[in-house]
This record gives structure tokens, sequence and C-alpha cells, in this order.
């Protein structure tokens, strides 16, 4: 099959986001040596406001905008996106044709004194941009004031030493890729902190028409992870949610079998359900739909109004 040359890569500007496009490269040129891929760091919407919540300025989707408006321009042959920074629902002619074997999804907190979510201080402000790990930190301590809190990773550290923080939140697959696990005080269970749909699994997405492209991504492709992704976004297209409404599903893959926790929640934590389901991985996106349609069922409908 005749190949792009160079293969034009393409990414956001941030220190992780790079990595993470790197780790592509490297998986593309362990199965095609001869291979030319050139990385394109791009600067997206999201990252050029980030003194407002995304909710605010039109979603999560601003960090892949400008990089899947190349794709479909035919200025760029792959992008290389965080999977949980990707929209439920592509924009048109785009797929996800590969993704990395998923890093530890777990959420960290980095709270310098205090260390513990239930060792913080009464009334603590703790930072992080997500709706889902404010409403899960609420409901482990109705007390804890949320401080939003955007930016990269680096960034958020350094708001955390100079601002008036006590602890922030973040992936923790983001600090194991970056080395900085040590700065992690406490990593949540991810049974008791349910992680964010699709974290810790890097993404790689291309044309649905791009044949070439997708054959090679498929050599690269790590399909226990990519049954999970497939598992979790089935669940958030049941949902039908957005980032302004907190939900949580995580999925594991084990010999041919599918396993999902998923919850969604009011944004104050007041009120959430949650379930779990598993059954055959040949049912994937079945079980998707169950636990999302048992959440809706179960008062998730409430959670999605109260946004």
């Amino acid at each position: 099959m005749k190949t792009p040359d160079p293969i034009r890569l393409a990414t956001r500007r941030s220190p992780l986001a790079l990595i993470q496009a790197e780790a592509v490269k490297q998986k593309l040129l362990l199965a095609f040596p001869t291979l030319h891929v050139e990385i394109i760091a791009m600067n997206t919407s999201g990252d050029a406001n980030v003194n407002r919540s995304l909710a605010d300025i039109g979603g999560k989707g601003l960090f892949t905008k400008e990089l899947e408006i190349g794709l479909q321009e035919g200025r760029l042959d792959i992008a290389v996106h965080s999977l949980k920074d990707m929209e439920t629902f592509l924009p048109r002619n785009l797929c996800i044709a590969a993704v990395l074997e998923r890093e530890d999804e777990r959420d960290a907190l980095i709270a310098p004194v205090e260390k513990t979510i239930m060792g913080l201080k009464r009334y603590a402000k703790v930072g992080t941009s997500s709706v889902r790990r404010a409403a899960q930190l609420k409901m482990m301590r109705p007390d804890i004031t949320i401080i939003p809190l955007r930016g990269n990773v680096n960034t958020r550290l350094k708001k955390l030493e100079n601002e008036d923080l006590d602890a922030i939140m973040l992936a923790y697959a983001g600090l194991k890729r970056l080395g900085l696990t040590s700065k992690a005080t406490e990593i949540l269970d991810k049974r008791d902190f349910i992680p964010s749909v699709g974290q810790g699994i890097i993404a790689v997405e291309c044309l649905e028409t791009n044949d070439t492209m997708r054959q090679m991504l498929a050599q690269i492709n790590h399909e226990p992870t990519f049954m999970a992704a497939l598992t979790e976004r089935s669940m958030l297209a049941t949902l039908d949610g957005s980032c302004r409404t907190p939900i949580a599903g995580n999925a594991v893959y084990d010999r041919g079998f599918i396993q999902l926790e998923g919850l969604i929640a009011k944004t104050d934590g007041s009120f959430y359900t949650k379930t779990l389901r598993a059954g055959q991985a040949s049912e994937a996106e079945a079980i998707g739909r169950e636990v999302g349609e048992y959440l809706l069922a179960t008062g998730g409908d409430s959670c999605l109004k109260d946004v």
C-alpha cells in the first residue's frame, strides 16, 4: 500500500500532548521502520482560552477542533488526542482508528500539607476543571470548596504553589507520562472515585475514507483498550451528556469479558446513581448502552437537567 511521505501527525502543543504524539510515532516506526513521521504541533481553541470553563466556551471538543478540521481538509493524515478530550459524537467522516495501551486511569490528589481527601482541613480549597471530579469530591467531602482550575499540568502545579489552594486533582496518567508521579499525595481507588470516560487512553483519529491510514493504524491498535473505550463511549452516547454533566465510566477488559462501572451525578454531589455491568466483549456497545439506560432510569435524567 502507498503511504504518505511524510505522515503528518497532528497534536496539541502542550508538553503532555507532545509526549503522547511521540509515543504514537514510535509505535508506528516499530511497526513500519521505513516510515517518515512528522509531528505537527498546533494551538487549539481550548488551549487559547484558559481563563474560562470549557462548558462556557464550547466544550472539550475545543481541544480537538483545529486538528479535526486539518484532517477533513486533507492537510493532516492523523491526529493524536487524549481520548477523554474527544467529543462523544465525532465530526463527519472521522473515526478513532487506533488506541494505545491504557495508562493508569486513576485520579490523583496533590495536597502538599494534608496529603489525602479525607485529611484535608474543613472547607479546603481544591482546584479542578472537571465537573466529574468536583461532584465526586463533594460526595466524599461536602464542605470542600471547588476552585476552577485550567491549563496544562505544569501550569496547574504552579498555581497550587502560588495561589491560595490546598490541593489540586489531576489524571495520574498525565503525571506518569511527564515523570511527575512524586507530586501525587493520594491515588484514588477507581471503585470509590470513578475515572472519566477514556481517561488514560491515547487515541489516534483519521478520515474514515483513508483506508491506507486505517490499515496502518490497525497494526498499532491495542485491542483490549479499544474494547474498553468502545464500552465507555457507548455509555456516554446513551447518556448524551455534555461537559457540564458529571459523568464517570470505567471499563475493564479481561480474557474476552468486559466490566463497566458508570456514574452520573448532580454538579454539587447531592445526588448520584451508579451501576456495574459485565458481559462478553463482543457485547461491548450493548453493555455500555445498558449502563447508560440504567443511569437514566434511576435519576440520571435529573442530573442532565441540573446543568
